[in-house]
């Protein structure tokens, strides 16, 4: 069942977001005020190492004042390629430059209440430039062994939606990939 949006109403918009609300027609022609918020896309870098370790961060987010690991993560600029985005989050949060970065998997983060995809990309190639520019962004910057990525969502030190969902469908593509190396 479809449900029908009739109109929209802005209701306050920046540059990180735009909260509307809409006039929305359900299936058996009821109507509803639903509040939708509209985000630009997030790009995100999973950078792996030549030991299969996942390159992370490790920073509070002050909304629900909590700690973790998270992959380095940001908007996409106006015009800007999402791939690109992705490299240019992982080098200004980590100090490594990915290269060669592949999509992986995209997220509709909260597709109950809005736009929001992230875009998540991956690659086993980087090299290091420097120390992060963005030092705002986190505490640590660290190569965590991809295996021992389900042991640390469960004691909670991998939380973010859209690593935990990245990070375990990477670790099914790498095994996935290292079966068929050995097929072959």
């Amino acid at each position: 069942m479809r449900w029908k949006t009739i109109s929209e109403r802005e209701v306050i918009a920046n540059q990180w977001f735009t909260l509307s609300v809409a006039d929305v027609e359900l299936p058996d022609g009821r109507h509803l005020d639903h509040y939708l918020l509209r985000q630009p896309p997030v790009a995100i870098a999973a950078v792996l190492n030549e030991a299969e370790h996942v390159l992370l961060i490790w920073r509070h987010r002050f909304i629900p004042d909590s700690w973790g690991w998270e992959l380095p993560s940001g908007k996409v600029d106006d015009g800007e390629d999402i791939a690109d985005a992705a490299a240019r989050e992982a080098l200004e949060e980590t100090g490594w430059e990915p290269m060669g970065l592949r999509h992986l998997v995209t997220l509709e983060v909260s597709a109950g209440f809005s736009d929001a995809r992230h875009h998540i990309f991956w690659t086993n190639r980087a090299h290091y430039v420097g120390a992060p520019v963005d030092t705002h962004e986190a505490d640590a910057v660290e190569w965590i062994p991809l295996t021992a990525v389900p042991d640390m969502i469960a004691k909670g030190e991998i939380k973010a939606a859209h690593t935990v969902a990245a990070l375990l469908t990477l670790r099914q593509v790498r095994a996935t990939d290292a079966q068929s190396a050995r097929l072959l």
